[in-house]
């Protein structure tokens, strides 16, 4: 078989099986395990499987996104974390966006004593969080309303992002691979790429659990990024597969603010 064809195999395979391991895929394809691993490694880059311990699975698949309540509840102490190791990086009188989100929303606690700083959001409640709390300039985007974040989204968000230059944008996102990040909603792919698009910078905070879950539009490459910013519970292999790209990663720790792996 040549590649394509072996690695057409293996998703038909996995189409059946939750998960397959790689000396079970070796024997039924009659090859080595590097070239078994190979093409799983290929498969992953185009984000359709999954490497696990031994084996490849594919992709859990998110329908739709808890509401802002429920995602605050969910791996806080790990957001904490990464909102200070981003927040550390913002140089003085910088012009930032910062994406809705849970995790966005502790880079905005980390940066709310910078006075000197312009923040520009799509999200309400680190909207009211920094008017509440903070005395930088301070702008949101409008839009449609998305009532279960609590946010904006559409073309009418992405118009009135575009009118900024943007130092640097934190950009989140319920579901990623090394392949690149993915949303259920079609109506957040306008805004992100539009806030990447005018930031010289482009950062993606996440936590580690939303590794590996596919959502059904894709939004952005991995590769766009300048720096993830996550937590110690990404693989070794996926933090090398995600240098590898030419992104620089930083794990952030709960007691250190953040740390290069």
């Amino acid at each position: 078989m040549i590649p394509a064809e072996r690695q057409h195999f293996i998703l038909s395979c996995l189409a059946d099986r939750d998960v397959m391991s790689i000396a079970e895929l070796t024997e039924r394809l009659g090859v080595s395990h590097m070239t078994v691993r190979r093409d799983i490694q290929k498969l992953e880059e185009s984000g359709r499987v999954m490497s696990v311990s031994g084996g490849v699975k594919l992709p859990e698949r998110i329908e739709f996104e808890p509401s802002h309540h429920v995602k605050a509840e969910i791996r806080a102490a790990d957001k904490q974390a990464i909102g200070r190791a981003a927040a550390a990086t913002v140089r003085d009188g910088a012009v930032i966006y910062l994406d809705a989100g849970t995790t966005t929303l502790q880079v905005a606690h980390g940066v709310a004593e910078r006075h000197d700083l312009t923040v520009v959001t799509n999200d309400f409640v680190i909207a009211a969080y920094l008017s509440a709390n903070s005395r930088c300039a301070l702008y949101h985007t409008g839009g449609l309303v998305e009532r279960a974040n609590q946010s904006c989204v559409g073309d009418a968000t992405a118009d009135a992002i575009a009118r900024f230059n943007f130092d640097v944008a934190f950009i989140s996102a319920s579901s990623w691979s090394i392949a690149g990040i993915t949303s259920p909603s079609e109506s957040k792919r306008p805004v992100k790429r539009a806030a990447v698009r005018t930031a010289r910078r482009a950062v993606f905070v996440t936590d580690s659990s939303k590794y590996g879950v596919v959502g059904a539009f894709n939004i952005l490459p991995l590769d766009i990024f300048d720096t993830v910013i996550t937590d110690a519970g990404l693989e070794a292999s996926v933090v090398a597969a995600i240098e590898h790209l030419g992104v620089a990663v930083t794990i952030a720790g709960r007691d250190n603010g953040g740390r290069k792996p």
